[in-house]
């Protein structure tokens, strides 16, 4: 038996609070803007950051049945959570083949085939029938799926593959001009007129919001489940789900022509009030989000008002300049790096990245809380 207590125990600097309620709305929100087509919700990445367990029983209690994610040790994880009342898909095919199977029949998790070789490993492993799969057809993302002819060539097996859902991706959904959409909905089309009789699949999350409405059987919607903006350039429709709040650890004053940080890449125009924080790259705040002469890098919200960063982002520390709101700003006060202010997508733009990588680059340091 320990002397010591438990990890979970010890302080954090920082918190991170999931808002299971708001990631259930969006569910929902979703779910209504497709029907009769039925809403899944992919999990992979840790639920994109936010807890694969707690977030798959939240989207299971709230009526989702088809779970998708990238790996086969992830719809291990997740069978775990919601039983066997539940269509469990694994992206990222049949990596190195047969050795690799056990997990699909053990966990009953339906492999996507994404090519011709998954098909000649998956016909041949004996699990074809018994366990269910999807065929993965790419109409022009170059990643994964099989060729728009060659899926088409396999048509008549669909039943002795044990198939359920033939699906693809979209490449510029988040774009609603962009041509490729239209061109991809065409090629889709002729896959599932040969896949007659299989549902399909093709919708990401910014698919749901296409004008041509490419809902088929199923949708898969990811980043607006966890608050993140399918309509870029339109306000966001849905609700936020991760709020990040972190102590002020120090504060001092420094003057004119002082500079902050490694290599002196800012220095104060005016006597500046700062504020450090224990939260820094090593915690998923991308080191792009910092402050230099040249360069307007991320903010906090301090009291209600917006504050810079300023000089570098280091491993476990960021400084804020603090010289505008009160000076009641001590050791001790919160400010929020991620919420309703300061949006995942706010933070991606800033830090010259996408709210997806934000998300599943959350550190594993913060005091997570969960609320419902």
């Amino acid at each position: 038996m320990s002397l010591f207590p438990p990890v979970e125990a010890c302080l954090s600097q920082a918190e991170l609070i999931i808002d299971l309620g708001a990631l259930r709305d969006n569910w929902r929100q979703l779910a209504a803007r497709l029907a009769p087509a039925a809403c899944a919700a992919v999990v992979k990445a840790d639920a994109y950051g936010v807890g694969s367990d707690e977030a798959s029983q939240a989207l299971f209690n709230t009526g989702c049945r088809t779970f998708f994610v990238a790996h086969p040790s992830e719809g291990a994880r997740v069978r775990g959570v919601v039983g066997a009342d539940a269509s469990i898909y694994v992206l990222n095919g049949l990596i190195n083949g047969v050795g690799r199977l056990a997990p699909y029949a053990t966990y009953a998790l339906k492999p996507v085939l994404g090519s011709l070789d998954d098909v000649r490993v998956w016909s041949s492993s004996g699990l074809a029938g018994k366990v269910a799969a999807a065929l993965h057809v790419d109409t022009g993302m170059n990643r994964l799926g099989l060729h728009v002819d060659e899926a088409l060539a396999l048509a008549p097996q669909a039943q002795a593959l044990g198939l359920d859902l033939v699906m693809s991706h979209f490449v510029s959904s988040e774009a609603p001009g962009d041509t490729h959409n239209a061109e991809q909905i065409a090629r889709f089309d002729a896959v599932r007129a040969a896949f007659a009789g299989l549902r399909a699949s093709m919708a990401n999350s910014s698919g749901l919001f296409l004008p041509q409405k490419p809902f088929y059987d199923l949708a898969r919607p990811g980043y607006a489940l966890y608050g993140g903006n399918p309509t870029p350039g339109a306000p966001n429709p849905m609700r936020p789900v991760v709020t990040l709040r972190a102590p002020v650890i120090q504060t001092r004053e420094i003057g004119i022509g002082e500079s902050v940080g490694y290599n002196a890449q800012w220095r104060a125009k005016r006597p500046t009030r700062l504020a450090t924080i224990g939260v820094g790259y090593a915690d998923g705040l991308p080191r792009s989000l910092m402050g230099t002469e040249s360069h307007s890098g991320g903010d906090a919200l301090v009291e209600g008002r917006r504050c810079p960063f300023v000089g570098r982002v280091s491993m476990d520390l960021t400084v804020i300049d603090v010289t505008d709101v009160p000076a009641s700003v001590r050791p001790g006060a919160m400010v929020e790096l991620l919420g309703e202010a300061i949006t995942v997508d706010d933070v991606a733009a800033r830090a010259g990245t996408i709210g997806y990588e934000i998300l599943t680059n959350l550190g594993r340091r913060y005091a997570r809380s969960y609320r419902s």
